[in-house]
């Protein structure tokens, strides 16, 4: 079954469309975290971004500043967050690859707090990052 943003790229649900190409549609979130939010999604359907085709990420990676500087310019922010997550214990919500561009605001009242991050960091741990960095060029074929 094709997921909400499959139906959406396909305007069989309507949406507030601000970008679309062959391979990205982004779109206004209808709830959104921030005045301004918006959703950028491959057109093809991947539930996960390590599933993309080269040339759809490559197509994300070109409109995703494009996006973002139009969002800028529509909202008058200067910062803003961009949010990606890839399975369900990663917040993902709908399974069909997608990011966010959320613009953060320095008044809450203006259009929103925008997107609150609790970011949980350790230390590298030092007999394990030679190994690792290692094995993720490894896999990289570099």
């Amino acid at each position: 079954m094709p997921s909400i943003f499959t139906r959406i790229i396909l305007r069989e649900i309507p949406s507030h469309e601000v970008y679309r190409d062959a391979f990205v549609v982004a779109f206004l979130d209808i709830a959104p975290l921030a005045r301004g939010h918006v959703l950028v999604v491959p057109i093809e359907e991947c539930e996960f971004l390590h599933q993309l085709s080269d040339e759809s990420a490559a197509a994300l990676g070109q409109a995703l500043p494009r996006i973002a500087r139009a969002v800028l310019a529509a909202t008058g922010t200067t910062a803003y967050n961009v949010l990606q997550n890839n399975g369900e214990s990663a917040h993902q919500a709908v399974p069909h690859v997608h990011f966010h561009i959320i613009p953060k605001y320095l008044a809450p009242a203006i259009g929103g707090d925008g997107l609150a991050i609790q970011w949980n960091s350790q230390p590298l741990a030092v007999g394990d990052a030679a190994p690792l960095a290692a094995a993720i060029r490894e896999r990289m074929g570099v």
